[in-house]
C-alpha cells in the first residue's frame, strides 16, 4: 500500500477511478481527479469534497495543458479516463480515438515532463481480439475487432516506447470485465450486471445477446483496485509490463444471470420466476474470456480477494441499499 503520495487518477469521477480514490485517501495519499463528467458522475465523488487531500480538476484530457496542468508534483498516475464499450466505439469510432488514444498520449507527455515516477493505466482485454485459446496470457494476442480494442492496444504501444524512449515506468492492467458498486446501470452501452441488476428490479427481463453460452473471466473491484495499489508500490524491473488483472475463473452469461435473478429473488421473490429474452449476437462480442492471472501472481503478488458470485452478491446488496 502507498501512502504519503500526490497521486492523480484520471477518470476519478468514474466506476473504478472513484473506488480506487477511496483506497488511496484512506491510506493518506494526497488525490487529484481529473474528469470532464461525460461518462464519470459527480456522485461518484461527492464523499471526498470534504477531504483536504481530495480535489477536483474537471477538465479534458483531450487538452494538454489541462493534462499539464494535473501532472504538477505528482509521484504516481492512475490513467483510467476513457470511452469505455466495444459498441459504443463501432458507432462512433472518431470519440473512442480522440478520448482513447489523443487524450493517453496527453497524460504521457505531460508526465514525461513532469518527471512522473510512474504510470498505471487501464488496459482491457479487448486487446485479445479473436485469439482462441484460453486462458488468455499476455504475450499472445488475436485480431482486434472493435475501435474500442485498437485503441486500447494503441495505448500498450505508446506506453511502452515512452518507457523505451523516456524511461517512464508504465504498467498496463489489462481489466477482463470489471464489475461491482458504483458502475452505472443506465444508457446504451451500460455494462451487463449493472445493467441487468437495474432492469430485473423494475421486474422487466433482461436480454442475453447470443445463446448464452458465451463466458466471461468476470472481475470484482475490489480485485482491481486491490491489484492498482499492488502495481503502484511494486519494484518491477522492467520499464513497461503489460498483466493480466482478473478472478482467472469463467462463468457464462446464461449462469450469470441465473445467479443475479436468483440473488436478488432473496430482496423480491416477484424476479426469481423472471426469465431472460436471447437475441442476435453483438458485433464485435468474442464468445470467450478467461485470463491467466499466473504473471500478476508473480510480479506483483496478486490474488483475487473476491470471486464472481461473492462480488455479485455484493453489487446487489450495494444497489439495493443505494436504490439505484
Amino acid at each position: 500500500m502507498i501512502s504519503q503520495k500526490n497521486v492523480l487518477v484520471t477518470g476519478g469521477a468514474g466506476f473504478i477511478g472513484s473506488n480506487l480514490i477511496q483506497s488511496l485517501l484512506k491510506a493518506g495519499n494526497k488525490v487529484i481527479c481529473l474528469d470532464n463528467f461525460s461518462t464519470g458522475h459527480q456522485h461518484n465523488i461527492s464523499e471526498f469534497s470534504s477531504n483536504s487531500q481530495f480535489s477536483l480538476i474537471e477538465g479534458d484530457i483531450r487538452d494538454f495543458s489541462t493534462c499539464t496542468k494535473a501532472c504538477e508534483n505528482i509521484d504516481i498516475i492512475f490513467h483510467h479516463a476513457a470511452l469505455g464499450s466495444v459498441p459504443r466505439s463501432i458507432a462512433d469510432p472518431i470519440s473512442t480515438t480522440q478520448v482513447n488514444i489523443e487524450g493517453f498520449v496527453n497524460i504521457l507527455t505531460a508526465a514525461k515532463d513532469a518527471q512522473v515516477q510512474k504510470v498505471i493505466y487501464a488496459s482491457s482485454s479487448s486487446t485479445y481480439g479473436d485469439a482462441d485459446y484460453s486462458p488468455k496470457i499476455e504475450a499472445k494476442k488475436g485480431n482486434l475487432l472493435s475501435p474500442y480494442a485498437v485503441s486500447k492496444q494503441t495505448n500498450d504501444l505508446f506506453a511502452q516506447v515512452f518507457s523505451r524512449t523516456y524511461g517512464i515506468q508504465t504498467i498496463g492492467l489489462c481489466y477482463f470485465n470489471v464489475f461491482g458498486p458504483k458502475q452505472d446501470p443506465n444508457g446504451a452501452y451500460a455494462a451487463v450486471i449493472p445493467k441487468f441488476i437495474n432492469i430485473l428490479l423494475q421486474h422487466n427481463r433482461p436480454t442475453i445477446y447470443g445463446d448464452g453460452l458465451q463466458s466471461r473471466d468476470f472481475t470484482y473491484i475490489d480485485n482491481v483496485v486491490h491489484a492498482n495499489l499492488l502495481a503502484a508500490s511494486s519494484s518491477v524491473s522492467n520499464p513497461h509490463e503489460h498483466i493480466n488483472i482478473a478472478c482467472g475463473e469463467s462463468i457464462t452469461l446464461h449462469d450469470l444471470t441465473d445467479h443475479i435473478i436468483q440473488t436478488l429473488g432473496t430482496y423480491d421473490s416477484k424476479i426469481s420466476s423472471i426469465k431472460p429474452i436471447f437475441g442476435e449476437p453483438r458485433l464485435g462480442d468474442i464468445p470467450h474470456s478467461l485470463a491467466s492471472i499466473e504473471k500478476a501472481q508473480k510480479l506483483l503478488h496478486y490474488t483475487p480477494l473476491c470471486t464472481v458470485r461473492e462480488g455479485i452478491e455484493k453489487t446487489i446488496s450495494w444497489f439495493i441499499t443505494n436504490k439505484q
